[in-house]
């Protein structure tokens, strides 16, 4: 099988390694893949939407699953989905939408693979109703280190510790997945504007429940008492009757809008405190005090930045991190000292986002757990950033919260066990179920994610 040695990254677009990349066309050709790894071991990748190094392997193999996006079967009656690994959130939402189906939980771009969303368990907008996305996947199929192929089912230690386990015990081949209903391709969308984050949060806390899907997005360079003011966006699948005459014509038409991509070249420091600072302005200022029932294309209301290629390069080539983390009820003191430090310490984010989270999933490595969660982006080459990072870790860590393993990129490892209370119990069933560790990552050797990881990195320091 044909491979490529290319330099790798995450969509942040810092540190890059080089690995040979490997694309798979059959279940056959993926096995053989996972049998010639070498020593450096292997990864399956998807569409590359990993902020950080979870998808990468310095000097072994990346398999490029994108290949494998056959959709198998799908129970319109039923509402479930068997499809590959490879198939995109999006190519489900171009096939399903007009059957009446959505996808059960999507992230913030429909650009990631079925095999990166239970691999990530990743969450988005309904978590406080709907949980992630592993709650919704039935059985998988699962490429392990013996090269055999194990249907797993829900309930099993093998399905909780993939689901979220990044990768790393082994590759998804396929997945049935239980589907949303839903009358139109519509969003009814309620927004507002809280004036700091006291009453965000009060708001959120209040009224979550009567909306399917909820963010804000936070105004982090805010000071004083206009700290964290924000824009409160709502909403649910708008029904059928609630369309005007002409849109109820073809009430399920999937049409995103799309915009010139990114310029591959932009100066550094173009996202600066100046210029985050007077978008963040206008865009609060722009938005409604209140306005409800507004109808938006679903490409609107959850992948506004879909609709620009490569928007990940406006950060420049220096790259941005993202940062997510997680604190539970009861611990909103903890939210608001990091709200309050990020916006003392002028960390030019214009993607900022809280929510709340439900009840977490049984992943292992699963992020959410009940209470909330704050992600933004920062420039890579932000000065200090990386200590005052840590700073922030320690704080999390100490309210027993926890980082998004998806898009870290310079987590301590020794932090890792505080925040995931299951850790060793991956750690276990990795050691018996890839004893010469044949998966492995950039992030799991930093992190130390198996038993083996961690004698490596301790022979390499004696």
């Amino acid at each position: 099988m044909p491979a490529d040695t290319v330099s790798v990254t995450g969509w942040g677009r810092t540190a890059p390694t080089a690995a040979r990349l490997v694309r798979p066309r059959s279940y056959e050709e993926a096995a053989a893949a996972v049998r010639e790894c070498g020593a450096r071991g292997g990864i399956a990748r998807g569409l590359g939407r990993a902020y950080g190094d979870a998808a990468q392997n310095a000097g072994g193999a990346v398999l490029d699953m994108t290949g494998l996006d056959r959709i198998h079967a799908i129970d319109a009656d039923g509402g479930t989905v068997l499809c590959d690994a490879g198939v995109s959130l999006h190519r489900l939402m171009e096939v399903l939408l007009p059957l009446g189906w959505f996808v059960p939980v999507t992230p913030g771009t429909r650009y990631v693979t079925v095999g990166g969303a239970i691999g990530a368990d990743i969450h988005g907008k309904n978590h406080h109703g709907s949980g992630s996305f592993a709650r919704h996947v039935l059985s998988f199929e699962l490429l392990t280190a013996d090269g055999e192929i194990r249907t797993v089912g829900r309930g099993t230690p093998l399905f909780d510790a993939t689901s979220g386990g990044m990768g790393l015990t082994g590759v998804i081949l396929t997945a049935t997945v239980r589907l949303q209903p839903v009358e139109t391709s519509l969003m009814s969308v309620d927004t507002e504007r809280a004036a700091d984050l006291d009453a965000l949060m009060a708001r959120l806390t209040a009224t979550d429940h009567r909306y399917r899907y909820s963010v804000a997005w936070i105004d982090l360079l805010a000071r004083g008492t206009s700290m964290g003011r924000s824009v409160l966006t709502r909403g649910d699948h708008a029904p059928l009757d609630s369309l005007p005459p002409r849109a109820r014509r073809h009430p399920l038409a999937f049409r995103p809008s799309q915009f010139p991509a990114a310029p591959a070249f932009v100066p550094e420091g173009l996202l600066g405190r100046s210029t985050v600072g007077l978008f963040n302005e206008l865009w609060y200022r722009k938005a409604p005090r209140a306005r409800a029932g507004e109808l938006q294309k679903i490409s609107t209301f959850f992948h506004p930045l879909d609709g620009v290629p490569h928007w990940n390069r406006i950060y420049g080539r220096g790259g941005f991190v993202q940062y997510q983390f997680v604190v539970g009820h009861g611990q909103e003191e903890v939210l608001r000292q990091i709200v309050e430090r990020i916006s003392q310490r002028r960390c030019p984010s214009f993607l900022a986002v809280l929510k709340r989270f439900g009840e977490g999933d049984p992943g292992w490595l699963s992020f959410p757990m009940p209470g909330w969660t704050l992600a933004l982006d920062i420039p890579a080459g932000l000065p200090g950033l990386a200590a005052f990072l840590d700073e922030l870790d320690e704080e999390v860590a100490g309210a027993g919260g926890r980082v998004y393993l998806a898009k870290d990129s310079r987590l301590r490892p020794e932090l890792l066990g505080d925040m995931y209370p299951r850790l060793a119990e991956f750690r276990a069933l990795r050691a018996e179920l890839d004893p010469r560790g044949v998966f492995t990552s950039d992030l799991s050797r930093r992190l130390n994610l198996s038993d083996l990881s961690r004698r490596l990195n301790l022979q390499e320091l004696s």
